[in-house]
């Protein structure tokens, strides 16, 4: 009975070995904080077949020889003594990104360059970490964007309407007094952090979207904006540190963004640059999609994504040294939504991106097929100092809709004596 017992006990063991094993291969609860040693592996996916009778979504080939992928990625795991930990179709690009997990003493470099080489791999990189670019100063006297921009007049002509707008950040809390019902969808791809009420995500949506008119608060720049919550970042354990994301869940946010026909995305975060990340900004661009990123005050070309080509750039209007051609709005002292379902005053160029997203979506309601270059143009062709003074210039929204309305969008004796350079 004991030898019974015994062997018993040794098949649990390996079969909760083989679970274990077969779980962490399916990738079901990773946590992408731990990125260190992780790559991203690229394979092919399988070509469009085209029936002219056939009505098909836009995901219709991300899982078409999902498995024989899948076969292909676990023989190339094994090849490199690398474990599998997610995986994700990415249709606008042709391809499935496998996460890979390397041994602790395996130099990722030459690991990336020998899979760059293996002809099975469409293209191999690291997984880089990006962070949200705002930082908590003391709070200062109300000085509400609102009298800069004169929203109230703004939103007699436009308010976001039907715009669909991606913000891919922290977590938002939906039921906060001043945003609910304006998220039209969350999602979550941050593996092994469950979804949770976040203050940069929150904030940023405030900015963007909060209710206007309803007697508390704030009010959103795109008040009536179609608001999608993707949450690709999260916050560390210690509050005070900037909140994270990665290469993959940021790839991942992307591809639902354009899954879902987005208008205009949202990044106010910032770090290296990214092939994978870079390909999508690149299908974003060739669909008309607007690109708006936060400008890093400590790095001379903005960092990226903001210095990408194609991604409107945006600094804070306190900003000392932004980069040639990147947009200014509000980015100190703003009041917005914060969790707890509590208002609070923010500070930073994630804010200043949110204001030029919300204003974005504005010329797109009011000109839904503008291309991307002549929304840019429309931003930067009239300029006017800041409430906080005059060392730098920000967007004028009021001149920005009038050249896209073509009506007068504010006090027309204001817009004539904002100084202003001439329109390109």
């Amino acid at each position: 009975m004991r030898i019974v017992r015994a062997w018993l006990l040794v098949l649990l063991c390996l079969c909760a070995a083989a679970c274990a094993r077969l779980d962490r291969v399916t990738g079901t609860t990773v946590d992408d904080s731990s990125t260190e040693q992780q790559v991203l592996v690229m394979l092919h996916l399988a070509p469009t077949h085209f029936r002219p009778d056939v009505s098909y979504g836009g995901s219709y080939n991300a899982r078409v020889g999902g498995d024989a992928r899948r076969r292909i990625a676990e023989e190339i795991a094994r090849q490199y003594n690398l474990t599998i930990t997610n995986d994700w179709p990415m249709p606008a690009l042709g391809i499935d990104c496998f996460v890979m997990e390397a041994a602790r003493d395996a130099s990722l470099p030459r690991l990336v360059e020998q899979l760059s080489r293996d002809p099975r791999v469409e293209s191999a990189q690291a997984v880089n970490l990006f962070h949200v670019l705002a930082h908590n100063d003391p709070l200062y006297p109300l000085q509400p964007s609102a009298k800069l921009w004169h929203l109230a007049d703004l939103h007699k002509i436009a308010t976001g309407r039907y715009v669909r707008v991606a913000e891919v950040d922290t977590g938002v809390e939906l039921d906060h007094p001043d945003l609910a019902g304006r998220v039209t969808l969350a999602r979550n791809f941050v593996d092994g952090h469950p979804d949770a009420a976040e203050e940069h995500g929150t904030a940023v949506a405030g900015i963007i979207a909060a209710r206007a008119d309803d007697g508390i608060g704030i009010a959103g720049i795109a008040p009536e904006a179609k608001l999608m919550a993707l949450r690709a970042c999260w916050q560390p354990a210690r509050r005070d540190d900037a909140a994270v994301c990665s290469s993959f869940t940021l790839a991942k946010a992307l591809q639902f963004a354009l899954d879902q026909n987005a208008q205009v995305v949202n990044l106010s975060l910032g770090g290296p640059r990214d092939r994978l990340l870079e390909r999508l900004l690149d299908a974003a661009a060739v669909r008309g999609i607007t690109v708006v990123g936060a400008v890093d005050p400590d790095v001379r070309d903005g960092g990226f994504p903001a210095s990408y080509r194609g991604v409107l750039a945006v600094a804070g209007d306190d900003a000392h040294d932004a980069p040639v051609g990147a947009l200014l709005g509000p980015g100190r002292d703003i009041p917005t939504t914060t969790v707890g379902g509590k208002w609070g005053f923010v500070a930073g160029s994630s804010f200043a991106a949110a204001h030029l997203t919300g204003l974005v979506a504005l010329l797109r309601e009011l000109a839904p097929n503008l291309p991307p270059q002549q929304i840019r143009e429309a931003l930067a062709a009239r300029t006017m100092p800041s409430l906080a003074g005059e060392r730098h210039a920000i967007v004028d929204a009021c001149a920005a809709i009038t050249r896209i309305a073509g009506t007068c969008a504010c006090a027309c004796v204001v817009a004539s004596t904002t100084k202003s350079s001439p329109p390109p």
